[in-house]
């Protein structure tokens, strides 16, 4: 009985023993955390990369836009001109 008392217990210690260390149980979560971060900022770049091309988006709009309502303008502009030249003036 003394005999398998001792080698239970010796089993134990050695199962106990085969364990990670410390220093690889540390190293791993230190991988996990660079893992993460890692992640993170990729995400992080995405995302700051999907509101440039949104704000770039929205500014390529506008300047469409406006040069839209210049062009009408200027055609506007001309088409008034063109039809007061046609426009025989009646001055006595």
């Amino acid at each position: 009985m003394k005999k398998l008392f001792y080698a239970s217990i010796l089993g134990l210690a050695v199962f106990t023993a085969c364990g990670p260390s410390a220093e690889e149980k540390a190293a791993k979560e230190k991988a996990t955390a660079d893992s993460l971060a890692a992640v993170a900022t990729a995400d992080s770049l995405k995302q700051a990369e999907a509101q440039q091309a949104v704000a770039d988006s929205l500014k390529k709009v506008a300047e469409e836009a406006r040069l839209k309502a210049f062009n009408d303008s200027v055609a506007t502009a001309t088409a008034a001109a063109e039809t007061s030249k046609a426009k025989p003036s009646k001055k006595k």
